[in-house]
């Protein structure tokens, strides 16, 4: 499982290097919910990013990484806790028979961000794209009821999965040691002088706030 887990963790590094250059500075109106993969993640304080960092840099690496905690915790489950597989099997057919699907085959950068931008007070929205997710869920059959000896059961097979989904996380966060160097050296080249360029745009215009008229 090391070693598998070191060649998953290099490319999924070495991907990530090879994004950073092509990131760019949000134009937008930021989110005000602070993101629950990325805040306080022991993976990205692993990797050398601290919290000062650009949210949708942080979030393209703790994505990929995650993907590993995911892949090796679906493999486990599938070998060692046959309640729970079942549950998600049944889960996962529910999800494919959805007409509208809008959270998936994202690019780890957009992946588990909101689907809407945060609202606008005074200006509501017609429709939302989480609200037409939501009604193409409701259109479903529910989920098979479970005995309370089942729920028991799968209470217990959920708590393995968590620790073994623990111990993945604390393998991955051993490996990102040595990755610690060119994260830090990508983010220096390509993510501070951007940040820095904007400090100075933002000191320029609240040093003059109005242009003299020449003529």
């Amino acid at each position: 499982m090391e070693r598998s887990l070191e060649t998953q963790v290099d490319q999924a590094v070495a991907a990530w290097l090879r994004w950073v250059p092509r990131w760019e500075p949000a134009t937008h109106r930021g989110r005000i919910a602070p993101c629950r993969r990325c805040l306080g993640s022991p993976l990205l304080s692993a990797a050398g990013i601290g919290a000062n960092v650009p949210h949708g840099v942080q979030h393209g690496l703790s994505t990929r990484l995650k993907t590993i905690v995911d892949h090796a915790v679906a493999d486990y489950t599938a070998r060692n806790l046959p309640m729970l597989q079942r549950e998600l099997d049944q889960q996962a057919a529910r999800n494919r028979a959805r007409s509208y699907r809008p959270a998936e085959d994202l690019d780890p950068e957009f992946d588990g961000l909101p689907l809407d931008p945060d609202p606008v007070p005074g200006a509501p929205f017609l429709f939302t794209i989480a609200g037409l997710a939501d009604d193409a869920a409701e259109t479903l059959p529910p989920l098979p009821p479970l005995t309370e000896e089942a729920k028991v059961a799968l209470r217990q097979e959920v708590g393995l999965a968590d620790e073994y989904a623990n111990m993945v996380g604390r393998e991955i966060c051993g490996l990102l040691l040595r990755h610690r160097l060119p994260i830090q050296a990508a983010i220096a080249q390509h993510i501070e002088p951007q940040i820095e360029a904007l400090l100075a745009e933002l000191t320029q215009s609240l040093d003059s706030p109005f242009d003299a008229d020449p003529s």
